[in-house]
């Protein structure tokens, strides 16, 4: 009997394990399927994006000429000479030409900003000009020495552009995303032969080189990103060159010559690790507050400086506690054979801790840069400029950045504002890419280093 009951107490107990284990299979395959489900979400999203995005780049357009070019020259334009396309800008254009040498060749801000007391010469030290053109003033310039300057500041292929702008008039009246230019075109060109009869179609990518090399306009057709990609470069430089020594030797001295007895060390510690998820706008308002106004003397204001600064301070927590991590799973066998073959502390720290924590330390780089690079608020809140035509060329430049041009391109009505939208944020996943790439490749040559 006892025996008896000690196998049926078993069964149960083997019945009960059993129907335990299903249930945490059970749970373990529902969990896995969340997982994947999850996985699956996230891309689709991502696919979406990217097919939004790449949609609006690539399409139709509408192009109507004020003028039609054969009305200007018996000869097609493209086969015109410099000096010829210079003719035509000097002939057709108010005042001799003179509004685009202010506009086009001058800066017009900076113009305005050297009281009109500077001549050609002064103005455009690294262009070869006649010397009776750099000898004058903008107001002294007569036709016959803008053309001569025209000739002399632009190439052909930059005064054709020019005359099509200035001159010809190209207005692109509408434009159509790349699914809808490749199953709806019998219908856009009825809507096109309605509304604009003397209007052509032609393929256009909005993402081309000319979009990188022209700096902002008016008119979306002919806006270009360049001043704004400079800023993002300079900024992002900067940032770089302030966050990451500093946050690298934060947590060097936190991680190993701090002791964590001192209550002032475990106040810093904790502050930075709450820093990491304080909204950026404030750190926005910190900038504005320390180096746009009480650090202007040094700035100069709303200049490029003052943004990596702001931005430093963004993602310094984040670098820092990445580091921190990196330095923490160091073995301490490494440490304990450095100490001892007779080296000091700052010996070990140099030549054998932080190159194996640099993968690490490169991880935690790549997510505070990849967050700056996205960020607007603090930069808006430090003055950045939402429309600028004069390139950053130091750190105390007015500048502008490109998540700054795609919020204000993606604010404006009418479809093309999509478009060039569409194209920056294009641009601006491809310097990310370039910047994480980068980092990734010196986190794999000291990860091949280390186990060489």
């Amino acid at each position: 009997m006892a025996q008896r009951a000690l196998s049926e107490t078993r069964t149960a107990e083997d019945q009960a394990f059993a129907r335990s284990l299903a249930a945490r299979h059970f749970r373990g395959a529902v969990w896995e399927r969340f997982f994947q489900a999850a996985i699956v979400i996230g891309i689709v999203a991502l696919l979406a994006l990217m097919f939004n995005t790449v949609n609006r780049i690539v399409g139709l357009v509408a192009v109507q000429e004020a003028i039609h070019p054969s009305e200007i020259s018996d000869v097609p334009l493209e086969q015109l000479s410099a000096e010829q396309l210079a003719a035509i800008l000097t002939e057709r254009l108010p005042s001799g030409g003179r509004v685009l040498v202010r506009d086009g060749l001058l800066g017009g801000a900076d113009y305005y900003n050297a009281n009109n007391t500077l001549t050609m010469g002064q103005f455009l030290p690294d262009v070869t000009l006649p010397e009776s053109v750099a000898s004058k003033k903008l107001s002294e310039l007569q036709p016959e020495d803008t053309q001569a300057l025209f000739v002399a500041a632009m190439d052909k292929n930059t005064l054709l552009d020019e005359v099509y702008d200035q001159v010809v008039g190209r207005d692109v009246v509408g434009s159509w995303p790349l699914t809808a230019s490749l199953f709806n075109r019998a219908d856009i060109e009825a809507e096109i032969a309605a509304d604009h009869p003397n209007a052509t179609l032609q393929w256009n990518s909005w993402l081309d080189l000319q979009f990188l090399v022209d700096s902002m306009s008016n008119t979306p057709a002919d806006t270009g990103i360049r001043t704004a990609f400079l800023g993002t470069i300079w900024v992002l430089l900067l940032t770089l060159l302030v966050s990451f020594p500093l946050g690298v030797g934060t947590a060097l001295y936190l991680e190993e010559y701090s002791s964590g007895n001192n209550w002032l060390e475990r106040f810093i510690e904790t502050n930075i690790r709450n820093l990491a998820g304080v909204p950026s706008i404030i750190y926005g308002l910190l900038g504005l507050a320390i180096f746009v106004r009480t650090l202007e003397s040094i700035t100069q204001g709303r200049t490029v400086i003052s943004a990596a600064l702001t931005m430093a301070l963004l993602i310094l927590p984040v670098i820092i506690i990445n580091a921190q991590e990196a330095l923490r799973a160091v073995p301490p066998s490494i440490r304990e054979a450095s100490f001892g073959l007779g080296a000091t502390k700052w010996q070990t720290i140099w030549n054998q801790v932080l190159p194996a924590a640099m993968p690490g330390i490169l991880t935690g780089t790549i997510l505070g840069m990849s967050r700056a690079i996205g960020e607007t608020a603090p930069l808006i809140i430090i003055g950045a400029a939402t429309f600028i035509v004069k390139d950053p060329n130091s750190p105390v430049s007015k500048f502008t950045v490109i998540p700054i041009q795609i919020y204000n391109w993606a604010k404006q009505p009418g479809g093309q504002y999509q478009d060039i939208a569409a194209a920056g944020i294009v641009l601006l996943l491809i310097v990310l890419l370039l910047f994480n790439a980068t980092a990734i490749i010196l986190r794999q040559r000291f990860r091949r280093s280390l186990s060489a």
